[in-house]
This record gives structure tokens, C-alpha cells and sequence, in this order.
């Protein structure tokens, strides 16, 4: 039997690495994050335990590159679904409310991820944020940004905010009231994107669109 090719060997572990992201997202869901050991991670991806080891150098930095992952897969279903689009209006609306809606259907995990970056270790910058970074920045350059560079870590810590404010125990701030802000802050109309249902909670308050002049 020849060998494999690197491009063969090259998909596997691609393939490897992405089923040990997925079965995390799965079992921080069902059971948290501290229930949740890189053994289990292992067993339901069906790999050798050594192998995550291979791939990030800890459980914390696992569970990151899981999320972004996650996030980077949801952004990028949400700005090319059908009926396909290149207004960078309706591009940013579907980035904010595929944030925020993963926030909402994620609680668990987007609350395990906002802790994980407080630590002192901080934020990752694995292959699966660069991922996620990159569309988020498209998404800024064809809205119009005139500077891009700057633009895009003012959303990213926008949406960082937002998804905390979703999360807080207790107090969590309505989605439409931080989407109303957010769409204030760029200046997007409230029906673009996927907006929340009347009755949502917060929502008998942004009935009327933002401005279209409101500019960063």
C-alpha cells in the first residue's frame, strides 16, 4: 500500500481536529465546563486522548476555538443565506443578529466562553477566531467603514458587550433593546436582518427604525 499524500493527511487532520471542536461545543452544553474533561472531549469525537493534547495545549484553550468555531460557522451561514446579498447594510444587520441569536440559543456556552476571556490568560487568537475575525471585517469594509482598521475591534467589543448583557444572572438586557442600539450605532434600518417578533421582551420600545444618518 503507498502512502498517503500531505493533502490526504492533511484533510484528516483537519477533520480530526474539527470533530474534537464540535463534540466540545456538545458536551460543554450538556454538562459545563468544569463536568466536562478532555477524556470525554476524546471519547465522543472518537479520537485517541492524546491527540487533543496534539492540537491545543489545554481544556480552556480547546473550549475557545470551539466557540469561535461555532461562531464562525453561524456568521457565515447568516451573511450567505438566501436571498443572497452584497449591501453591507443587510450584511452587518445579519452579523449583529447572528451574535446575538447565537447568544440566545448557546446561553450556556457563549457564558462559559465571556468567562474563559476575563481570565488573566485572555483572549485566543487560534485559527478559528482568525476565521471568524476575517468575515467580521469583510462585514465592516462593505458596510462602508472608513476605517476598517479601526472599525472592526469597535464591533467586535460591541458585540462582546452585548452578548455579556444578554447573559448577566438576573438582569439580562432584552435583545431588542441592544439590537435597537446596535443598529442605531450603524445606522441600520429595524427590518433588516432577522428581527425579533413584536411581543419579544423589549420590544414595544424599538418599533420605529433607527435614524438612517446615524453614522459611527
Amino acid at each position: 500500500m503507498s502512502p498517503r499524500s500531505a493533502s490526504v493527511n492533511e484533510e484528516m487532520r483537519r477533520r480530526s481536529r474539527e470533530r474534537l471542536l464540535q463534540a466540545t461545543v456538545e458536551l460543554v452544553e450538556e454538562h459545563g465546563y468544569e463536568a466536562t474533561t478532555l477524556a470525554d472531549i476524546a471519547d465522543r469525537a472518537g479520537s485517541a486522548r492524546g491527540l487533543v493534547s496534539y492540537y491545543f495545549p489545554g481544556k480552556r484553550q480547546l473550549v475557545q476555538s470551539a466557540v469561535h468555531r461555532l461562531m464562525h460557522l453561524e456568521l457565515a451561514a447568516a451573511l450567505e443565506r438566501e436571498p443572497h446579498t452584497e449591501d453591507g447594510r443587510e450584511r452587518m444587520a445579519r452579523a449583529i443578529d447572528a451574535i446575538l441569536g447565537l447568544t440566545q440559543k448557546h446561553p450556556k456556552l457563549m457564558r462559559t466562553h465571556m468567562a474563559s476571556i476575563l481570565q488573566a490568560e485572555g483572549f485566543i487568537q487560534c485559527a478559528e477566531q482568525q476565521q471568524l475575525a476575517a468575515l467580521l471585517e469583510n462585514t465592516v469594509i462593505r458596510w462602508g467603514a472608513e476605517d476598517p482598521a479601526a472599525e472592526y475591534p469597535m464591533l467586535r467589543a460591541l458585540l462582546m458587550g452585548s452578548v455579556v448583557a444578554l447573559l448577566v444572572p438576573g438582569v439580562p438586557m432584552p435583545l431588542p433593546r441592544l439590537r435597537a442600539e446596535l443598529f442605531t450605532r450603524y445606522g441600520l434600518d429595524w427590518d433588516l436582518g432577522v428581527p425579533p417578533p413584536a411581543g419579544a421582551p423589549g420590544a414595544a420600545a424599538t418599533t420605529r427604525p433607527p435614524p438612517r444618518s446615524a453614522l459611527p
